[in-house]
């Protein structure tokens, strides 16, 4: 028997779980369990900090618009995939799909069909931006009112200017600290 490799399909925008349920119940329904084993759509949890200045965590696709599949290829497996409404196709060179590599896997925690519970960090997403005029929420300049003249995404983190001893000064505050006025 033909060995098990991942290999990604496209489909239409916003029809990735769709796809993902009806190639699953395909798989029931034909008894195809040892032969397609797994369908993923990659989500990553992205923290979000709100104009209010509240953190809030959602589930977001990592790659819209694609399926990842854990299958054995053969013209059986290929055609019931690539006629599951809503795909578009496999990725690879014509009609040839080309299986993804242990490490091209390894960043999404899959590996050899199973899915490992390797802890992401979140990915934090902002909407501050430089100009923007903020209110500083907690700490030694709470209740301070200034305009961000930097945003620091990595260290989450944004600069705003403060009046310290009668001089305009740079001060670096965490996100969760400030909100847009």
């Amino acid at each position: 028997m033909a060995e098990a490799n991942w290999y990604v399909v496209h489909t239409y925008s916003g029809y990735e779980n769709k796809v993902k349920i009806n190639i699953e119940k395909t798989v029931s329904n034909r008894h195809l369990e040892d032969v397609i084993l797994d369908v993923v759509v990659p989500m990553q949890d992205v923290t979000e900090v709100t104009a209010k200045g509240v953190m809030k965590t959602t589930q977001k696709k990592l790659f819209p618009g694609y399926v990842l599949i854990y299958m054995v290829m053969n013209d059986d497996t290929w055609y019931i995939v690539r006629n599951t409404r809503g795909v578009t196709g496999f990725v690879g060179p014509g009609s040839k799909p080309v299986p993804l590599t242990e490490e091209e896997m390894r960043p999404f925690g899959l590996s050899g069909g199973v899915v490992t519970n390797a802890p992401k960090a979140p990915r934090l997403v902002v909407d501050f931006e430089e100009g923007d005029t903020v209110v500083v929420m907690a700490g030694a300049w709470e209740g301070t009112t200034s305009v961000i003249t930097k945003v620091n995404p990595q260290r989450q983190t944004v600069t705003i200017n403060v009046d310290l001893f009668g001089r305009e000064t740079p001060v670096e505050i965490n996100f969760a600290e400030v909100k847009k006025k």
